[in-house]
């Protein structure tokens, strides 16, 4: 009976091993198919598996953890906008700047006023009563009543640069009338001015003359009348 029981025993433990063996079989089958287990208590995933990001190349967008490019600021010679009247912007251009003239009558004001020093000198004052610049080329072209000749220019007083009249500015220049010492001749009582305007070029007169009021009384003038050239200010204009 004992030899019946060892029999038996040895036949269950090699069945048991048998099926060890096999079981053992089909988990390695199943780990290298993928539809078993790899681990012991671990299952694998039924969802798709992370992988890594791959590096972009040169043309891929940027990933949504990169950081922002900085833009590239306005250069000096870019144009300020401003909103336009559809909601977008526009351009802002400077507006173009009016191209200076001859100062004449038309554009002017001018004054004539009587100095008591110097002596028998009158100042005129010419003023730009225009909506641009305007240049006051040479100097006044006077004419005292019914004179035919216009007197001469008192050339030291010739200004380094052409006066040049924004709206609003006054240029001047003074006459002398008379010799202070009585050694002029011809001399006469004149009731009228007019006052003309060299061009560019000095040669003739451009646009209207200005009249100017001379004082009720008039003013006494001989054959040493002469002007000055323009000037950009009133103190320059009385040294001569």
């Amino acid at each position: 009976m004992s030899g019946l029981r060892t029999s038996r025993t040895s036949r269950t433990r090699l069945a048991g091993a048998a099926a060890t063996v096999a079981l053992a079989a089909l988990a390695l089958t199943a780990c290298d198919d993928g539809t078993g287990v790899e681990s012991e208590g671990t299952a694998k995933p039924t969802g798709p598996t992370a992988t890594a990001p791959a590096s972009p190349s040169s043309g891929a967008p940027a990933s949504a953890s990169s950081a922002p490019e900085t833009p590239p600021a306005p250069s000096a010679s870019s144009a300020p906008s401003t909103p336009s009247a559809g909601g977008g912007t526009a351009s802002r251009r400077p507006a173009p700047s009016g191209t200076p003239v001859t100062c004449e009558g038309s554009t002017t004001s001018t004054v004539a006023a009587p100095l008591s020093r110097p002596l028998n000198h009158l100042l005129l004052t010419v003023t730009n009563t225009g909506s641009g610049s305007c240049y006051l080329y040479g100097y006044p072209a006077v004419r005292f009543g019914e004179a035919q000749a216009v007197p001469p220019a008192v050339e030291d007083s010739r200004p380094q640069a052409v006066v040049t009249l924004k709206p609003g500015e006054s240029g001047y220049a003074s006459v002398n009338l008379s010799a202070a010492d009585g050694s002029g001749t011809d001399g006469h009582t004149a009731n009228s001015l007019t006052v003309y305007f060299h061009g560019r070029s000095g040669d003739e007169s451009v646009g209207t003359g200005a009249h100017p009021r001379l004082p009720a009384e008039g003013v006494h003038v001989d054959d040493s009348l002469k002007v000055t050239y323009w000037q950009q200010s009133r103190d320059d204009a009385v040294r001569w």
